[in-house]
């Protein structure tokens, strides 16, 4: 629980547990307002650049757009999952991280 006083609230909202929100954090995305401003595709893409031998997978994507839109990440259609997946591709792609 430790993590959980010095993540600004990132842990305690849906979706972010502490291990996400210490990578959320490591990628200077320090709190959930951030977090919304950033959007996840840009927090992603963020997460990527500090840990680019382990990318990001669809659910951690996912579950960063449900922090924000305050759902569970399984409750954001599929389409618009998928929209978002091939948003970070190309993102990624933008800056040669793939």
């Amino acid at each position: 629980m430790r993590a959980r006083r010095h993540d600004g609230g990132l842990a305690e909202i849906m979706n972010i547990g502490a291990e996400c929100a210490g990578l959320l954090m490591a990628a200077g995305v320090r709190t959930p307002a951030a977090l919304k401003r950033m959007g996840s595709v840009g927090a992603a893409v963020r997460v990527a650049r500090i840990r680019p031998e382990d990318p990001l997978c669809r659910s951690m994507l996912a579950g960063f757009e449900g922090a924000i839109r305050g759902v569970r990440w399984h409750a954001i259609p599929r389409a618009e999952r998928e929209t978002l997946w091939e948003e970070y591709q190309k993102r990624l792609l933008k800056a040669g991280r793939i």
